[in-house]
């Protein structure tokens, strides 16, 4: 069984998808403090000081011994305060948005890439005599 195991686990496929969602992961951070800390601020900036991570709903009561701000939605669920946090939500599809964007540029960029050198290999002079290989068949065939 540990034989079949690390054979498994030495594939290419096995190692490039640990490797993807590693990277996958520290690229999603990077996305989180893009729209948090970059984004997010412009955008409240833009619009007068509008912060969607204050947008939420309680829907139930506030313990009696809690002494916070009732408009800090992180403190209110760290108290177990039951909230709709619409606003986080909002953000959080925002770093989706933004992170999927990303990603579209990345493998466009890597397909233009990949395609470029892809015709840079092709030599012309093999193409052309391809082509005449081709063309010398099709008139044989005909005749």
């Amino acid at each position: 069984m540990w034989k079949e195991f690390r054979t498994f686990i030495a594939r290419g496929n096995v190692l490039d998808l640990a490797v993807g969602v590693i990277i996958g992961a520290a690229f999603g951070t990077i996305t989180k403090s893009l729209t948090d800390d970059l984004i997010m601020p412009v955008v409240g900036a833009l619009f007068g000081g509008l912060d969607f991570s204050s947008y939420f709903i309680t829907l139930g009561a506030v313990p009696a011994g809690y002494t916070g701000s009732l408009t800090d939605y992180a403190a209110l669920k760290a108290a177990g305060v039951p909230l709709l946090g619409f606003g986080a939500f909002i953000t959080v599809v925002i770093n989706f948005l933004i992170l999927a964007f990303m990603i579209f540029l990345l493998v466009r960029f890597a397909n233009k890439v990949l395609r470029s050198s892809a015709e840079a290999a092709a030599d012309p002079a093999e193409v052309e005599l391809l082509r005449e290989i081709r063309d010398e068949l099709k008139k044989r065939g005909a005749a």
